[in-house]
C-alpha cells in the first residue's frame, strides 16, 4: 500500500472539514443532498456521455493503483535480462523456455516466447512495440477519464450553486430563509471544486506518471529481448540497459 497516497486522501477530508469549522461554520453545513446529486451525478453523466463503457470500467479498475502502485524496478528488470542472457548463451534461446512459465507478466511472458521461437530481431521488437503501444493508449484513456471528472466537476459546481440561488430568489419575501439559502447555494461550489483539485486532477496525474513508468519498464524489456536475439554479449546489455536507469 501506498501511505501517502492514503494520507493524502484522507487529509484531503480533513483540510475542507477543518477549514470549516475554523470559518465558523458547522460539518452539517457541508451536507447538502441537492449538491451531491447534481455535482456527484452531473459529473458521472457527463462522463458516461463521452466515454464507452469499457474505458470507464477500465478507468475504474486503474483506481486501485493509485493506493496499490505497481513496483517498477529497473535495476531488478535489468537484472534479469542479464540472467536470460547468460542461460541463452549457455544452452542456446530453448534455455530459456521454462522461464516463460515462471513469469506472471503476459508482456514478458510474449517477448519471451517470440524470443523462444526464434524470431528475427526486428520482428519482435516491432510486435512488441505493438502491444506497448496499444496498452500505454488504453491506459492513458482510463486516467483522461479522471482528468475530464476534474474539469467537468467544477463546472457542476457553478450550475448546482446557480440552481441554488434561484431557489434563493424565490424566498426573497422571507428574509429567515436567505442566509442558509445562500450557503446552501455555495455548497455545490465546494464540491465541484473540491472534488476536482484534490481528488481527481491529482489522480489522473498519478496515474500518468505511473503509466509513464510502466511503459518505461516495458522499453527496456523490449531492448533487452533484442539484444538477446541479436546475439549480444551479457555485459554489453547490461551496459546499454543501464542507460534507461540513468
Amino acid at each position: 500500500m501506498d501511505m501517502v497516497s492514503i494520507i493524502g486522501t484522507i487529509l484531503g477530508f480533513v483540510v475542507i472539514i477543518v477549514g470549516t469549522i475554523l470559518k465558523g461554520s458547522t460539518v452539517g453545513a457541508l451536507w447538502n443532498p441537492a449538491a451531491f446529486v447534481i455535482v456527484f451525478f452531473g459529473t458521472l453523466a457527463a462522463l458516461l456521455v463521452q466515454n464507452q463503457g469499457k474505458v470507464l470500467k477500465h478507468a475504474l479498475s486503474m483506481m486501485r493503483m493509485i493506493y496499490r502502485p505497481p513496483q517498477h524496478q529497473p535495476t531488478d528488470l535489468i537484472s534479469r535480462i542479464v540472467g536470460w542472457s547468460e542461460i541463452s548463451r549457455r544452452q542456446g534461446l530453448l534455455g530459456l523456455e521454462p522461464q516463460i512459465e515462471a513469469e506472471s507478466d503476459p508482456f514478458i511472458s510474449k517477448g519471451l516466447q517470440l524470443l523462444v521461437d526464434g524470431g528475427e530481431p526486428d520482428a519482435i521488437r516491432s510486435v512488441l512495440e505493438v502491444d506497448l503501444d496499444t496498452r500505454e493508449a488504453i491506459d492513458l484513456a482510463g486516467a483522461k477519464v479522471y482528468e475530464n471528472a476534474g474539469i467537468y466537476a467544477p463546472t457542476l459546481g457553478i450550475i448546482g450553486a446557480v440552481m441554488g440561488l434561484m431557489a434563493v430568489m424565490q424566498n426573497l419575501a422571507d428574509p429567515s430563509k436567505l442566509g442558509h439559502g445562500i450557503a446552501a447555494a455555495f455548497v455545490a461550489t465546494i464540491y465541484g471544486v473540491a472534488l476536482a483539485n484534490m481528488f481527481m486532477l491529482p489522480m489522473s496525474a498519478r496515474l500518468k506518471a505511473l503509466v509513464s513508468k510502466q511503459t518505461q519498464m516495458r522499453e527496456i524489456l523490449i531492448e533487452g529481448l533484442v539484444s538477446i536475439a541479436q546475439g549480444d554479449n551479457p555485459r554489453q546489455i547490461e551496459s546499454r540497459l543501464q542507460g534507461y536507469v540513468a
